[in-house]
């Protein structure tokens, strides 16, 4: 059974003090699920490990940022999963540049093709304002409903849905720029 929102609050607050207990509670009552979340877009046991530990250090240093009254797993489980998707890409790319031919340096290859499409929606995400990009992870990353999103960030499901819907908007006009 997992850990309530009330007891999860609690420990975060110790974190929030500098209590290293807080953490462990949290790390032995979540590590499976983190680390599930994590392994199950890496695909890769080491590097689920590394991440899911990177995790934990990271929560450490953002407890802070949790907003009390949300759904804490979906939150937790949201920034591992952007985590994992940040190793991923992070990895493909050094990956595709080392393994980039140097025969012809004139003609763009899918590899390289690939790299710019993932810096240029890197560079479309950075157009949107900080909650619209909150919404656009939660939604697609966290593959939470617009009724869940609008619990976690405290704003009406209408505006949630709204905010989605131009932030998307935004990312189809930055494709064609």
């Amino acid at each position: 059974m997992s850990m309530t929102d009330r007891e999860f609050e609690t420990n975060i607050g110790l974190i929030q003090q500098g209590n290293q207990e807080g953490l462990r509670a949290i790390y032995e009552e979540y590590l499976p699920s983190v680390y599930s979340a994590v392994n199950s877009i890496l695909h890769n046991e080491e590097s689920a490990k590394d991440v899911t530990a990177d995790f934990f250090i990271k929560l450490w240093d953002i407890a802070d940022q949790y907003r009390q009254g949300g759904k804490h797993k979906a939150w937790m489980l949201t920034i591992a999963r952007n985590m994992a998707v940040d190793y991923l890409r992070k990895y493909r790319r050094e990956q595709l540049v080392d393994e980039i031919p140097e025969s012809n340096p004139q003609e763009p290859n899918a590899q390289e093709e690939l790299i710019c499409a993932e810096l240029t929606l890197k560079q479309a995400l950075e157009t949107l304002e900080e909650e619209e990009k909150q919404i656009v992870n939660l939604k697609i990353m966290g593959e939470l409903t617009f009724k869940e999103i609008s619990r976690i960030m405290k704003k009406p499901l209408g505006t949630v849905a709204w905010k989605y819907r131009v932030a998307l908007s935004k990312l189809k006009r930055c494709r064609y720029e």
